[in-house]
C-alpha cells in the first residue's frame, strides 16, 4: 500500500517537474523577445539621433515604448523563471527522496533484457 501512495506521489511529482520545464522555456522565449525588443528601441533611437533615419515622432515613442516594455517583461519573466527553477529543484529532491525511500532492488544477472 505504500508503495502505491510513493508511486502516486513521484507521478505527481513528475508531472509538476514538466510543467516547470515548460514555464521556463516560455520564460525563456519571452526573456529573448524582451531582450530584442530593447534592443530595436535603442537601436532606433541612435539612429535617430545620428540622422540615419528622419526624425518621427511615433518611431521615438514606439522606440521608447519597446524599451520599457522590454524591461518590464524581461524582469517579470526572470523572477518567474527564478521561482520556478527554485521549485524545481525542491520537486526534483522530493522525487528523489521518494524513490530513495522505496527500497527498490538493483537487478543484476545474465537474464536483463537487450
Amino acid at each position: 500500500m505504500a508503495n502505491d501512495a510513493t508511486e502516486r506521489a513521484i507521478t505527481h511529482l513528475e508531472r509538476r517537474i514538466e510543467a516547470l520545464a515548460k514555464v521556463l522555456e516560455s520564460c525563456r522565449k519571452i526573456m529573448l523577445v524582451a531582450r530584442l525588443a530593447i534592443a530595436a528601441g535603442a537601436l532606433w533611437i541612435a539612429a535617430t539621433l545620428a540622422d540615419l533615419v528622419a526624425f518621427w515622432p511615433f518611431g521615438l515613442v514606439a522606440a521608447i515604448c519597446g524599451i520599457i516594455g522590454g524591461i518590464v517583461a524581461y524582469g517579470s519573466n526572470a523572477a518567474t523563471a527564478r521561482q520556478s527553477r527554485a521549485e524545481m529543484r525542491a520537486a526534483e529532491a522530493e522525487r528523489s527522496a521518494l524513490i530513495d525511500r522505496m527500497n527498490l532492488k538493483q537487478v543484476v544477472g545474465p537474464h536483463l533484457l537487450h
